[in-house]
């Protein structure tokens, strides 16, 4: 079993352990008590034009699953990027990645590398059935392999790759909502009943939005993701979906970085919205997972703003702080590794890494407990979280073409010394800078089009 899967499953038998513990020796006369859960206290109020962050205030664990990739058969890792692909600091590997999984029948001999490969960088391994032109026993037979025969303890599988295509792009007009909907559920019905233990993601629809009247819809104008929600939201553990807001149409001129630097704080519609779809349809707060994003569908390449670009890097790295904010359990960029034929999308090119694989590194200085944090209306973005040693790391990234001098507060901490800093722009790879002061109330310069990373020493205080 998985460290993840093991830590998991302690959580969610710990709270039946403790009630057992302490019902021990109660009278059994004793009348039943409800006690009313605390109140979350609302959000404080944060001060106009100021990047401000309350270190007591608890947003909740910041899980390593939102620092994913999609790797499968299709990507190699040469020799040339080994060292890197080590060092990456990818926490989740989505398997096969893209429409693979449906145009082939995943081989044991491919299963076993890919968790290897995983095992490799301790990351999480996600995988993908084939739903078009599979079957449920297929499924189950992949599923018996990996966990039963090989004990790898894969706990997040999906069954299928963006249906809401299969029409189109595969030439099938009976794959509409209903017909999925029901082969979705007599895959999943399957494989939970050969694995109980395992979480169901879905239903990983292409090009999500926040808004209902965009997002994908059969040949009968029926939504894919309501109906998801309706027919199955019983039975999905994670609810999926995919983006790639660029090209906005197959004759759309070369993205520029005015579009895409508009374009990341959609995140913070996207999600809440989803949220509430979600609560909506199933009556419950269920999971979210984005398990392919890039800036790019194509193969754009070369481009001031396609997925090869430091601007789009800086872009993912503004949006995966976005997403982390609207606290989203899975998160799954695409693509680990793509040579430059197959596009600019990959973390890494055959020979070398490319931008976007730095925004991993400054995450990875990044803190695993998330507090609340705000900034200015404007291009710059603020995160915030506690380390396990009791640091302060505050992520800035400013997506403006010039400089930005802004003041800067934190509530309830109190600094114990110089903040150590990191910084990722055109000339710099997450670079440790010389270590800087930092008081409760200070001001900090952040350089144009960067991600600047803070780490404060120091204590919450009351």
């Amino acid at each position: 079993m998985s460290v993840i899967g093991a830590v998991r499953r302690v959580l969610l038998i710990l709270p039946a352990l403790l009630l057992l513990a302490g019902c021990r020796g109660a009278p059994t006369d004793a009348p039943a008590v409800t006690v009313a859960p605390s109140p979350t206290p609302p959000p404080p109020e944060p001060p106009a034009g100021v990047l401000y962050v309350d270190a007591a205030y608890d947003l909740g664990a910041i899980p390593p699953t939102v620092y994913g990739t999609n790797y499968g058969p299709w990507i190699s890792i040469p020799l040339e990027v080994q060292e890197a692909y080590e060092q990456s600091q990818i926490r989740l590997q989505r398997f096969p990645g893209g429409q693979y999984g449906d145009l082939n029948n995943l081989r044991p001999i491919q299963i076993d590398q890919f968790i290897s490969m995983a095992a490799q960088i301790g990351a999480e391994p996600m995988i993908s059935v084939r739903l078009f032109d599979g079957t449920p026993e297929q499924a189950v037979e992949l599923l018996r392999y990996t966990n039963i025969e090989k004990e790898y303890g894969v706990r997040y599988w999906s069954i299928g790759n963006e249906p809401t295509l299969y029409a189109t792009a595969r030439n099938a007009p009976e794959w509409d909502v209903e017909f999925y909907n029901a082969r979705w559920r007599e895959f999943a019905l399957a494989m939970k009943e050969a694995d109980p233990t395992i979480l169901l993601f879905g239903p990983e629809v292409h090009q999500y939005t926040a808004d209902p009247a965009a997002n994908p819809k059969d040949s009968s104008g029926r939504d894919w993701m309501t109906a998801f929600l309706e027919a199955n939201g019983d039975l999905v553990d994670v609810v999926s979906i995919h983006r790639y807001p660029f090209p906005v149409g197959l004759n759309a001129p070369e993205t520029t970085i005015e579009q895409l630097r508009a374009n990341s704080a959609e995140w913070d519609a996207i999600i809440p919205a989803l949220r509430g779809l979600i609560h909506e349809k199933t009556g419950r707060d269920l999971p979210i997972a984005v398990t392919e994003i890039n800036s790019h569908w194509n193969k754009a390449i070369g481009g001031e703003a396609t997925p090869d670009s430091f601007f789009s890097a800086l872009w993912w790295g503004d949006v995966l702080g976005r997403l982390i904010r609207q606290n989203v359990d899975y998160v799954a960029h695409f693509a680990l590794q793509s040579n430059t034929g197959q596009g600019g999308w990959g973390l890494l090119s055959r020979d070398d890494e490319r931008p976007a694989y730095f925004v991993y590194q400054m995450y990875a200085r990044f803190g695993d407990r998330l507090r609340f944090a705000a900034a200015p209306a404007g291009d710059v973005s603020l995160s915030a979280a506690l380390d396990d040693e009791g640091t302060l790391t505050l992520m800035l990234v400013n997506l403006s073409d010039e400089a930005q001098t802004l003041p800067l507060r934190l509530d309830h901490f109190a600094p114990s010394g110089p903040a150590a800093v990191w910084l990722f722009d055109a000339t710099h790879e997450a670079s440790r800078l010389p270590d800087v002061p930092l008081a409760s109330e200070d001001t900090v310069t952040l350089p144009a089009q960067s991600m600047t990373l803070y780490a404060v020493p120091g204590e919450v205080a009351p």
